[in-house]
């Protein structure tokens, strides 16, 4: 073990961890913020209850969320301190508007939204969720931004050994930036809609369950969610993944495993498995003609090599450095994230078929049923797999082009303190998520029935005014 490897595990366990809550948060809020505006335009009770009990999922994850966001923001200094010194000028700005307006924001409309079930009208408390949803996609936006630059340099000089942004408006111009908001925004939707599905399809395996068309409605409504969301994630990955191309072509390379130059047109790589020392393929699957079309959407073109990308890199940046990414993790990863996410376009399609009025099969299968619950699991795995290939394929840099990251580890960690933190982050992470794991459970146990009945069964408006500062608005 090296201080090094132990700072990278460190690094990946925090936002992996991190990175499990932020599009639950993201999801969840804008499926609940729909819920609640199906309430106030029908006036049906069902759907007032359904906000109310998903809310308070929403809620859980946002928590942890929080929690786990400033355990890596803990490590960045602890661990990158050279990192942090050489893009303190880029990184400062982003960030300090994602805490200062987006953070703020979300928090401030989360607790009115929280508070005021009965102190202000319907249509004004509904606006309040859509606010909270709105704030954490521009949380998520600024955290993007300073991502990109990272992916993808711009609006910046060197300046006494660090960078310094010279423009604003080119670092949120970046076009790396927008492909991943578009991929991450779009993941968050399927993965709330996937998440209240799957949740749902595991109570109505339940025979005895009281509640069954509250969760019918749930489930429906969840898959309608995550059929937008993972067409969307297929329309934002593939413009990323055509942009890669240009931007990062040693990356694109190793998901698709092209050691050498591809021919034209270029065949895709359905499975392959390659020695990491030579680069070799030792086994693959190919496709003819799949990646010309993948790539340019036509069936013609060639891909460059690993080869010839780690030539033309070492011949700019200097050959004391190997530029070949893990290219089995980048290839493996990718294909996971994309057979996932086709997988989940499947079951949105079929299950929303076999749940029409005509034929109500899927809620009496419990075969069906338990495919729709199993995946509630499945987004995790899928945006793992994503962030896996957007942060490991530009190894060797953690700024591409800029700054590797063997420079960006602080200079006074060492071995035994990295390997206590990575124990210690460990346990704290395990301890999390079997907390959240249990009390989501609890809350699905509970079940709706439980919520607050004075609210549900109360006029959906009323023509008195109610002064929120009165004591009785308290009582």
């Amino acid at each position: 073990m090296d201080i090094l490897s132990l700072a990278r595990f460190q690094f990946g366990m925090t936002t992996i961890f991190h990175f499990f809550f932020v599009p639950f948060s993201i999801g969840t809020g804008l499926v609940v913020a729909i819920m609640e505006t199906m309430w106030v335009r029908t006036k049906d009770k069902m759907y007032l209850r359904m906000t109310k009990f998903w809310g308070n999922i929403f809620l859980l994850s946002f928590a942890v969320g929080v929690v786990t966001g400033i355990i890596q923001e803990f490590q960045f200094g602890m661990n990158w301190s050279d990192y942090s010194r050489f893009m303190g000028d880029i990184f400062g700005a982003p960030l300090a508007i994602e805490a200062l307006l987006a953070f703020f924001m979300e928090s401030t409309f989360l607790g009115l939204w929280i508070f005021t079930w009965k102190m202000v009208k319907p249509w004004l408390h509904v606006t309040f969720m859509w606010l909270v949803t709105i704030a954490s996609m521009l949380s998520a936006f600024w955290i993007i931004t300073a991502n990109a630059f990272m992916q993808h340099p711009t609006g910046y000089a060197i300046k006494g050994g660090r960078a310094v942004m010279t423009s604003f408006p080119k670092l949120i111009a970046n076009s790396q930036a927008w492909y991943e908001f578009g991929h991450v925004i779009a993941g968050a939707i399927a993965m709330g809609g996937f998440l209240i599905a799957g949740m749902s399809a595991f109570k109505l395996l339940n025979d005895k369950l009281k509640e069954k068309e509250f969760f019918k409605r749930s489930l429906k409504l969840g898959l309608v969610i995550g059929l937008i969301g993972s067409i969307a994630v297929f329309a934002a990955g593939d413009q990323q993944m055509k942009a890669l191309i240009e931007d990062q072509p040693m990356k694109f390379a190793a998901t698709e495993g092209e050691k050498e130059n591809t021919p034209n047109p270029a065949p895709w790589k359905l499975v392959d498995f390659m020695d990491t020392k030579t680069h070799k393929d030792k086994f693959s699957i190919k496709i003819p003609y799949m990646l010309s079309i993948l790539s340019y959407h036509k069936p013609s073109g060639s891909i460059q090599g690993m080869d010839e990308a780690n030539k033309e890199l070492q011949a700019k940046y200097g050959d004391e450095n190997n530029y070949y990414p893990p290219v089995n993790t980048l290839f493996w990863s990718f294909r996971i994230m994309a057979l996932f996410g086709m997988a989940m376009l499947g079951v949105a399609v079929l299950g929303l078929f076999f749940a029409r009025k005509k034929s109500r099969l899927l809620f009496r299968q419990k075969w069906m049923l338990w495919i729709v619950g199993l995946f509630t699991f499945v987004p995790f795995m899928t945006n793992t797999s994503g962030w896996l290939v957007t942060e490991l394929g530009r190894y060797p840099w953690t700024v591409y082009g800029l700054f590797t990251i063997k420079d960006s580890v602080s200079p006074n960690v060492s071995v035994g303190s990295l390997l206590t933190s990575n124990i210690i982050y460990f346990l704290l992470f395990s301890i999390l998520g079997a907390i959240m794991v249990a009390l989501v459970v609890k809350e699905l146990k509970k079940g709706p029935e439980n919520e607050d009945s004075e609210l549900i069964n109360a006029p959906l408006s009323s023509d008195k005014e109610v002064d929120p500062f009165n004591k009785e608005a308290f009582e």
